[in-house]
């Protein structure tokens, strides 16, 4: 699909809306309205933490249902059926898969490893080491879903591709998610991940979503035709998805209050390797896509979902997993609070970069 390249007008006009501009800052308030409400409500607290699917799942049911808030509206926008063209240019595509699944996973394993083991080692006890190993890698294995589409939008990219290029990660994330991080996590860390509760996590968090974002996008498209359903439906459903996110991130912290004030300084060096592996996997993707003469248009959106994760889904795993009191939680959550700032410089950078790519290309 080819498209005609935007004037400079129409590019430095491109920007986030408010909301999503400004998302550090409120996940930096929901952080901080989180921890008073856990300092000062600590029993109502204990009472939400302990209200669960089983006794020991650890996939407690509040955060559960907001998730599925924030979830559900994203998977609505995934369209399986374009992934028939997947041959037509598959370079592009067979980049983005490579990258997302057989280097940014590993590549994170090893520099939370270095990083949080020997790097920090003065600064972070070996039991907090291990958590935050895990959370970073449960971030690192769930390729961004949503905020590509954004990131997309911002360098022109082209909107049928990523539309494709996110179909097949998600297809992908149902087989690969679970066993990769299982296999990292306890690798890189003494922790045991449970198999069980980790499939738990992929059906509750991924299979569930995916199937009633797919069933309602099929259902809406039928009934009110697919125009109504991009132009009408789907920005109705966007604040939805963004509450559910800052309601969650409230309960997050109110659950991290502890840990959270016991260790500020943590986090600031949780954020170190989160963004150090978000450069390295955006400039290895985008490299790539240079030297495979993909166009920008591919290319761009590309490296920003090589980049950028599905920090929804990771929250969600890491709770699961090991609870929502977790270091492993609070590390996924570390991710969200990095996310914009650092993905609008990624975006800069693709957009100054225009000129090294060719406006079309061939078969790949």
């Amino acid at each position: 699909m080819s498209m005609a390249q935007p004037t400079t007008e129409t590019t430095t006009r491109k920007r986030l809306n408010y909301f999503e501009r400004y998302l550090s800052l409120w996940v930096g308030l929901c952080m901080l309205v989180g921890v008073l409400v856990g300092k000062a409500l600590p029993d109502l607290i204990d009472q939400l933490r302990r209200i669960e699917f089983g006794a020991g799942s650890q996939i407690n049911i509040p955060i559960a249902v907001l998730i599925w808030l924030m979830i559900i509206p994203m998977m609505m926008k995934v369209d399986f059926v374009s992934i028939r063209d997947v041959g037509k240019k598959p370079r592009g595509l067979l980049v983005t898969l490579f990258v997302n699944w057989l280097v940014k996973p590993f590549s994170m394993a090893f520099i939370a490893w270095l990083f949080f083991r020997y790097v920090f080692a003065a600064w972070i006890p070996l039991a907090d080491a291990d958590q935050y190993i895990a959370g970073c890698i449960i971030l690192a294995a769930a390729p961004c879903t949503a905020m590509v589409f954004v990131w997309s939008y911002l360098t022109d990219g082209d909107p049928a591709y990523t539309l494709v290029q996110v179909s097949l990660n998600d297809l992908v994330m149902l087989f690969l998610f679970a066993p990769i991080v299982r296999f990292l996590v306890n690798g890189a860390s003494s922790l045991h991940v449970p198999f069980q509760v980790l499939l738990y996590a992929v059906g509750i968090f991924i299979v569930i979503p995916l199937a009633a974002g797919s069933a309602l996008r099929a259902w809406f498209i039928r009934a009110h035709g697919q125009e109504w359903f991009e132009k009408t439906l789907l920005p109705r459903f966007a604040p939805v998805s963004m509450l559910a996110l800052l309601a969650t991130l409230i309960l997050i912290f109110s659950f991290q209050a502890d840990n959270i004030t016991g260790k500020p300084f943590h986090v600031i060096l949780i954020a170190v390797p989160i963004i150090l592996q978000v450069y390295l996997n955006s400039s290895l993707t985008y490299g790539l896509m240079k030297f495979f003469k993909v166009r920008h248009a591919v290319a761009a959106p590309g490296a920003l979902i090589g980049a950028s994760n599905f920090f929804e889904l990771a929250v969600a795993t890491a709770i699961a997993l090991f609870g929502p009191g977790s270091g492993a939680a609070l590390a996924t959550v570390v991710g969200v609070l990095v996310e914009v700032p650092v993905m609008l410089s990624v975006c800069s950078v693709c957009n100054r970069t225009r000129h090294w790519f060719p406006e079309t290309e061939g078969v790949g």
